[in-house]
């Protein structure tokens, strides 16, 4: 199917490592130009080079996302150099194990603006071209945010606020022609979710007592398959889809745990 994304300008915030890395090169793969917002400027250069090498386009804007004027910035310099903006993947964050027992007002308030405000921050600044391309807004999001996990109450509220800015901007941009959705992760296999697995004793015993609970092949969903749905929330295959939380999770979230 082509989902007709050519020379589509997406902005991909933490588009460099794990999910949002793997969502950049299957963008470039179809045609647009994934412009990477972040900070870490090594890894961006080398994901826009390594795209480059395989034929695509990429581009990058540095920006650390808790500040609100460096996210304006990004937005600017992405439309000097493309002179639009086609859409947004809001996908930046960390489980940053914030508890309520353990946690305390300044980290909990951190943990939001880590993971949540800079969601609104990216589209907000963005809408104005939004409006002239009627493009579309991706959030990308977690199970914590119906599962909850324990000891992150921080991400759990953050992901919360995605799921309802999520339906929130489905509702405000419908005039405009915006459609905005989520993609929920529940498990999926990433350098980062390598490194928490190797902080417990046995690894290995860790990692398949969570992969058996995966009802659908017993396995981690992985950055491709979030990639691809994102992929066709962004294109006009999905024109008639707004407002939704779509689980690419294996059936991990709602299916009976019984079945596995």
């Amino acid at each position: 199917m082509d989902l007709q994304l050519r020379d589509k300008v997406i902005l991909v915030t933490g588009g460099s490592k794990g999910i949002g890395h793997g969502i950049s090169v299957l963008l470039a793969a179809e045609g647009a130009i994934p412009v990477i917002i972040g900070r870490d400027r090594k890894s961006m250069l080398e994901v826009v080079a390594d795209i480059e090498r395989s034929g695509g386009k990429a581009s990058f804007a540095m920006a650390e996302l808790t500040d609100p004027e460096q996210c304006k910035l990004a937005v600017e310099s992405t439309v000097e150099k493309f002179g639009k903006i086609d859409g947004v993947v809001n996908n930046a964050g960390i489980n940053d194990g914030v508890g309520l027992e353990n946690g305390n007002y300044e980290d909990f308030l951190r943990s939001i603006n880590r993971n949540l405000t800079h969601y609104y921050l990216m589209a907000h600044y963005a809408l104005p071209e939004l409006k002239k391309t009627q493009g579309a807004i991706v959030n990308i999001g977690s199970k914590t945010s119906v599962t909850g996990q324990g000891g992150t109450s921080g991400y759990a509220a953050a992901n919360g606020g995605r799921n309802a800015i999520t339906r929130e901007w489905a509702v405000e941009l419908l005039p405009y022609n915006i459609r905005v959705n989520a993609v929920i992760v529940a498990e999926c296999y990433t350098p980062l979710y390598d490194r928490w697995i190797k902080t417990f004793d046995n690894p290995e015993e860790k990692l398949k007592a969570i992969t058996d609970k995966i009802p659908l092949g017993q396995r981690m969903t992985t950055a491709e398959e979030i990639a691809s749905t994102v992929a066709f929330l962004l294109s006009n295959r999905s024109s008639h889809t707004t407002g939704q939380l779509l689980f690419v999770d294996g059936g991990y979230t709602h299916l009976d745990r019984s079945i596995s």
